[in-house]
């Protein structure tokens, strides 16, 4: 028991803990509004989260017997998705209530959706990044099905549930095969053996392509992405909202715990198959997206084209059994921007949320028309995180984009520079779906006419969110700096 290391992961066990009083404490409660669990629940996401933050500057420490790995990499993933969970609560709690949603479930279930976040991304063996994984996405699948007399959301469950089980499958037997090949479980042992060159490459390689379809479908990157739509559609907008946010950032550190630390040995096959789940994801995203006229799903497809960005950052890292300088700077652009495009899906689907009412979801883009006239604020703020999605400058999104193109341009080899070339024009084909929203809200004439009305914590957090996605596209260097370091600290061990 003396390498448990208990102190590493308070957090965790805070978490834990803090659940199961919000569970319980909100038996008793019998305000419809929810305010005691609801203030319960963000107090301890907001102590967890400033934990994980204070933690930043500590070295990499093993605990629970190596299970877990605690390290900048994994404290900035939890703290800046801790912080995610926060803003989607201020938004999803109206309109939970008016979709008699509002209850213990919703707050205990993300909280054991962010415990599933932090175990992944500290996860430093198969068992541990297998067991993150399914507390969070049964944590999910539970949330989306929240509203039960809803069909499609029941419909966008069961598909969620069943898709997910089947990914899940692929990157099981994907782990499975790679420990029967290493005969361990452990993922730096893992790293060792391959780079041993002793072990049957055919198995090995058979294994990465399960996992990556695992990972590939966690992420929501093409052809692994048909679950995206229907359950970003489906699901009510607060469940939608959890899906799209943390458990983007628990996949990218997964992925970087699993094929980097785990499998780099192997780059060279993981490499080929991430490019082209990048160019289908941005191929199918950008095209798929101009077709819709519902917003949350046009939404949906955004996210998979954002993914195959975030996917070609991850891939373009070029490297030689050691991660090199290449490397770090394609690993750190990836993260900056997932971090940043959670950043932007909270604002765009907390808009969603704070413009429907009861009976009324305001999820097609006609919805948003002359919403100019009716909430010029809104309107701007609104406009603010489409040029973000867009990678319009000043906004953060065109940094973002600009750090995984410059990543790749960078390694000096003709496929990535073609890679950047093909990214970025599709960028600008999906630069018309994002400039047609704002188009709709800015130049169409009102439908209706009602007033815009939220309460003042979502107001002012929204006008905060907006304010970060363009104060962090003037000012990007110290984010930057921290995904840096914590993939400089993660990695160079």
């Amino acid at each position: 028991m003396n390498d448990m290391n208990w102190a590493a992961v308070y957090p965790e066990i805070l978490l834990l803990v803090l659940a199961c009083v919000v569970a319980l404490v909100d038996l008793f409660v019998t305000d419809p509004r929810r305010t005691t669990t609801y203030l319960l629940t963000q107090l301890s996401l907001a102590v967890v989260g400033a934990m994980h933050f204070a933690a930043m500057g500590e070295p990499r420490i093993e605990a629970m017997q190596g299970m877990l790995v605690i390290d900048p990499l994994s404290h900035l993933l939890s703290g800046v998705s801790a912080y995610a969970l926060i803003v989607t609560l201020v938004y999803a709690r109206p309109y939970a209530e008016s979709r008699d949603i509002l209850k213990g479930e919703l707050f205990t279930l993300s909280l054991l959706v962010l415990l599933g976040v932090n175990v992944m991304v500290a996860a430093n063996n198969f068992l541990t990044t297998y067991l993150g994984l399914e507390l969070m996405s049964l944590s999910l699948y539970a949330l989306t099905a929240l509203r039960r007399d809803h069909t499609i959301s029941t419909e966008a469950a069961m598909k969620y549930f069943v898709l997910g089980a089947l990914a899940s499958g692929f990157l099981l037997y994907g782990l499975s095969m790679m420990y029967g090949a290493t005969g361990s479980l452990s993922i730096p042992r893992v790293y060792e053996v391959i780079s041993s060159g002793t072990v049957n490459q055919g198995v090995l390689v058979l294994g990465v392509v399960f996992v990556v379809a695992g990972l590939g479908f966690k992420l929501g990157a093409a052809p692994f992405h048909m679950w995206v739509p229907d359950v970003y559609q489906g699901a009510p907008t607060a469940a939608t909202l959890l899906i799209g946010g943390a458990p983007k950032l628990a996949a990218l550190g997964m992925t970087l715990r699993l094929l980097v630390e785990g499998m780099l040995p192997l780059a060279n096959d993981w490499q080929q198959m991430m490019l082209v789940m990048a160019v289908a994801s941005l191929v199918v995203g950008n095209l798929a997206a101009i077709a819709q006229s519902n917003l949350k799903r046009m939404l949906a497809y955004s996210t998979i084209s954002q993914m195959g960005f975030v996917v070609l950052g991850l891939a373009s890292g070029v490297v030689n059994k050691q991660p090199d300088v290449h490397a770090l700077n394609a690993y750190s652009s990836a993260m900056f921007y997932a971090i940043t495009y959670v950043l932007t899906t909270l604002g765009s689907f907390g808009l969603i949320m704070l413009l429907a009412r009861q009976g009324f979801e305001s999820e097609q883009i006609s919805d948003l028309a002359g919403l100019f006239k009716r909430s010029p604020w809104y309107a701007f703020v609104m406009a603010i995180y489409m040029f973000s999605l867009a990678g319009i400058p000043p906004m953060v999104g065109f940094y973002g984009k600009l750090a995984v193109l410059q990543a790749m341009v960078t390694t000096g080899q003709s496929l990535y520079i073609w890679m950047a070339v093909i990214a970025v024009l599709l960028s600008l084909v999906g630069a018309f779906y994002y400039l047609r929203v704002v188009k709709v809200m800015f130049f169409d004439e009102p439908t209706d006419h009602s007033p815009v009305t939220a309460p003042m914590d979502a107001r002012v957090v929204m006008s905060l969110n907006g304010a970060a996605v363009l104060v962090l596209g003037l000012l990007p260097s110290g984010l930057l700096a921290l995904c840096t370091q914590a993939v400089v600290r993660a990695l160079a061990h």
